[in-house]
């Protein structure tokens, strides 16, 4: 047949008829529409060229398979690749066949295929099982994340391997199961596994600063990790590593319902300080800055002073409260919300009126005689304050210079700990580093 026809397909003028044309001629159109999709160079987008094999059905299918699995280039395989993997369920039984290919491309492609065909690739996935052993880390990668995305459903499968075998799949299994189910999706032996595993850690672990998206936390100068759980409401403490407690409360910071609430990680003791990381800290967020604001009063009256900030990690703003006494001395955010300003309390701090000098600006904030210019220098300023206000008042626990490391001051054990949400809203799943 003529060319044209396929070419067409690049132009939107064109592309309808050409479609057409092509579709009428069936099976005839098969092999020169591969050919096209296989070469690089071609003007025609893969996607215009799968809908037309599509449309012509099973016969093309497997025209496009052969074609796929004899592509010599790494562009072919990429174009073909893509078209084989979006056609979607009527191509499940060759999905599964391509994902048992010595080819890591074919099994590649394969996995994506499954996952696109939603709920009709569950028929598949025992078959994508043996790809969490994969000697491809990237196909190991895509086959964790197609099993986690089909949840409960697979839930029996692990569990399984985790019972049976084969040895080679039981680790990927058991981070599988964690990310859907979390410790409910254990088994008791599981479990202890765990823990047992978190006790070796802990015998060399040393303080760490943490890295978030989002870091929000409580500070308070003492060592009595038990008092400051106990005001705070804090129930069921396990103990955890750092590089464990970071890996929970940077992932809990990604959710986007109250269950990111449920979870804090309290420090040992680190130069004479306790710290309460995690989002259920936050000094500002609408959800949490009343609650917040009574606890380190609280907690103030208790131990002298309390402390909470916030901090951006992308550069997403600043907040600081600072309670003596059992009173607010100042609390001070700057995130780009349109009601920040609401959330000032109290007279600046020395830290804060220094800082405006070094900038030039008035060590008082005079609206009268703030330009624009004032204002958006100070903004500027105080969306990366945060840090550097924990360190002059105490200790901050972000991975910044000067940071909290291997030789801070430490005694005693971190651990991960239940907030009141937690009963009400549950436990994010989610497999962390020990």
């Amino acid at each position: 047949m003529a060319t044209d026809p396929i070419r067409g397909l690049a132009s939107d003028d064109t592309r309808e008829a050409a479609a057409n044309a092509l579709v009428a001629l069936g099976a005839e159109a098969v092999e020169p529409l591969v050919r096209e999709l296989a070469d690089g160079d071609s003007p025609v987008g893969p996607r215009q060229i799968r809908e037309v094999l599509q449309r012509i059905g099973s016969g093309a299918l497997e025209g496009l398979w052969q074609g796929f699995r004899s592509a010599p280039a790494e562009a072919s395989r990429s174009r073909l690749g893509y078209a084989f993997s979006s056609f979607g369920p009527a191509a499940l039984d060759h999905y599964r066949t391509a994902l048992a290919s010595n080819e890591p491309f074919i099994r590649a492609a394969a996995v994506e295929g499954v996952r696109g065909c939603d709920e009709a690739g569950r028929t598949a996935l025992p078959s994508v099982l043996p790809l969490l052993a994969d000697p491809d880390p990237e196909i190991a990668r895509k086959a964790q994340f197609l099993l986690v995305h089909h949840g409960q459903e697979v839930v029996p499968l692990l569990q399984d391997i985790r019972r049976r075998g084969p040895g080679r799949l039981r680790a990927r299994a058991l981070t599988v199961l964690a990310d859907i189910g979390g410790e409910a999706a254990l088994s008791a032996a599981d479990v202890a596994a765990v823990e047992r595993l978190i006790r070796i850690r802990l015998r060399d672990d040393r303080p760490t600063g943490i890295w978030a998206c989002w870091n929000h936390w409580i500070a308070v100068p003492s060592g009595d990790q038990a008092g400051v759980m106990a005001a705070l409401g804090l129930t069921g403490p396990r103990p955890a590593t750092f590089k464990l407690a970071h890996e929970v409360i940077d992932s809990d910071g990604h959710c986007h319902d109250d269950s990111a609430y449920s979870r804090v990680f309290v420090t040992p003791e680190l130069d004479g300080w306790t710290l309460v990381l995690g989002a259920w800290c936050s000094p500002c967020h609408e959800e949490r800055s009343a609650d917040v604001l009574r606890l380190c009063t609280e907690l103030s009256a208790r131990y002298g002073q309390a402390q909470a900030y916030y901090w951006g990690g992308q550069g997403d703003g600043s907040a600081w409260l600072v309670a003596e006494r059992g009173a607010v001395v100042r609390r001070y955010c700057e995130s780009g919300e349109a009601d920040d300003e609401l959330l000032t309390l109290g007279e600046p701090l020395a830290f804060e009126r220094e800082h405006r000098t070094k900038v030039g600006l008035r060590p008082e904030w005079d609206p009268a005689q703030e330009s624009e210019e004032d204002e958006d220098t100070w903004t500027h300023e105080a969306y990366e304050m945060a840090p550097d206000i924990a360190r002059t008042l105490g200790v901050s626990p972000l991975a910044l210079e000067p940071a909290i490391g291997p030789d801070t001051p430490s005694r005693g054990t971190g651990v991960i700990a239940l907030t009141p949400y937690a009963a009400a809203h549950g436990v994010p799943p989610g497999a962390y580093g020990i």
